[in-house]
């Protein structure tokens, strides 16, 4: 990035914030975006909020139906906010408080990490439908053209840079790096919503030996819940493979009552199996590139995935507007971005774990927490200043 050259952004009379800064390399640039996810809506807009022409490609017919909660952490957030999106995050988000371990065996807490001292915007939870809603939204009244059931052909796109954004199973990171052989971590996930009034803004991680279950609150009375058992069964990968409700109730049947209160309320629930990707060895080539789970799957132990997606996003438009070589972008994107996404997944993997444990080391970590959460509950977070702390719109980010 060239000494001064950054995304800036300013407040007006309604507390939106938006790019000023539409005179870069960017400007008048066609720009194709393949996926019309969380991570491709973010660059679509973050492209055409910077000057250029901006087409998405969605196969499916409908954004945003498929999924549900999701975690928007100060590090994404600030790339949103940068583009113009407070107020909305404000209005279409719940405010988290803070995190909470839990004893899902006893139903205790273990300790509890309050949000309110992290730096930066607030920390979120979201339907990931309301999410996409409000994003869309933005495109369009940035003047991008978002095309449903359009399955692009990255060859022929007729733009200067085109972005493949399209997931795990992308097509534009097998042009550019072959066929991905993932494999099956032993770990199953089950995603789900149930109706709750009246909770706090709090994730909860329920803990108990080779599983656990996270849950945090939505809009309009709704608490999302994701449910991971280790097995030795294999699973398929994906999130539209549906399962009887019974099996989820009967992998938590020995857990603490309010935990099986939860789980007793859900009526449909998708499994799928948990698989490692690696990192793809290449991000880009000639006039393409990959962004989110197509550059870099990650494990749903941080929620980080799509935080480092909308990271990306905003990172590689804001590469490509201070360039006019678009190969020297999108070397300096990919640069900028990979240490960080393999410290992320690292930090994932390690979650995996730690969530699982049974036996002395369970007693073990569990007293290491209550702990820290009473003498130095900042510790932690400072802990996790590398990842939160993180600003899209810094010098150092690039």
């Amino acid at each position: 990035m060239s000494a001064g050259k950054k995304f800036t952004a300013t407040t007006d009379v309604a507390g939106e914030s938006d790019i000023l800064q539409r005179g870069g390399s960017n400007r008048g640039r066609r720009v194709c975006v393949v996926g019309g996810g969380i991570g491709g809506l973010t660059a679509a807009l973050a492209f055409a909020r910077s000057g250029a022409q901006v087409e998405v490609f969605e196969q499916a017919t409908a954004l945003g139906r498929i999924g549900a909660g999701i975690q928007i952490t100060p590090n994404g957030a600030r790339a949103l906010e940068a583009l113009g999106l407070r107020g909305a995050l404000d209005a279409r988000g719940v405010q988290a408080t803070a995190v909470q371990p839990m004893d899902a065996l006893t139903g205790r807490a273990v300790t509890r990490f309050d949000l309110g001292r992290l730096d930066g915007p607030p920390y979120r939870f979201f339907h990931r439908a309301d999410l996409i809603d409000l994003l869309a939204g933005a495109c369009r009244g940035a003047g991008v053209q978002v095309h449903l059931g359009a399955k692009a052909d990255t060859s022929r796109c007729d733009a200067d840079l085109v972005v493949g954004a399209e997931g795990i199973h992308s097509p534009t990171r097998a042009v550019l790096n072959g066929t991905d052989v993932p494999f099956f971590t032993g770990q199953v996930a089950w995603r789900t919503i149930v109706p709750a009034n009246d909770v706090a803004p709090v994730a909860k991680i329920w803990m108990a030996p080779r599983r656990h279950v996270v849950t945090y609150p939505l809009r309009e009375g709704l608490l999302n819940v994701v449910a991971v058992e280790e097995r030795d069964g294999w699973a398929a990968e994906g999130w539209t493979h549906a399962d009887d409700p019974a099996n989820l109730r009967a992998a938590f049947a020995d857990t603490c009552a309010p935990l099986r209160h939860i789980l007793k309320q859900v009526e449909q629930t998708n499994l799928w199996g948990l698989f490692r990707h690696e990192v793809a060895a290449v991000w880009s080539r000639d006039q393409l590139a990959i962004l989110g789970d197509a550059a870099h799957p990650t494990l749903p132990f941080l929620a980080q995935g799509a935080n480092l997606a909308i990271e990306d996003a905003f990172i590689l438009a804001r590469c490509c507007d201070a360039q006019r070589s678009i190969e020297v972008a999108l070397k300096t994107y990919e640069d900028a971005r990979k240490s960080r996404v393999q410290r992320a997944i690292e930090a994932a993997n390690a979650n995996a774990r730690n969530y699982h444990l049974s036996g002395p080391a369970r007693r073990v970590a569990h007293i290491g927490l209550k702990t820290l959460g009473v003498i130095a509950p900042s510790v932690f977070l400072r802990r996790m200043d590398w990842l939160y702390g993180y600003d899209v719109t810094s010098d150092d980010a690039v």
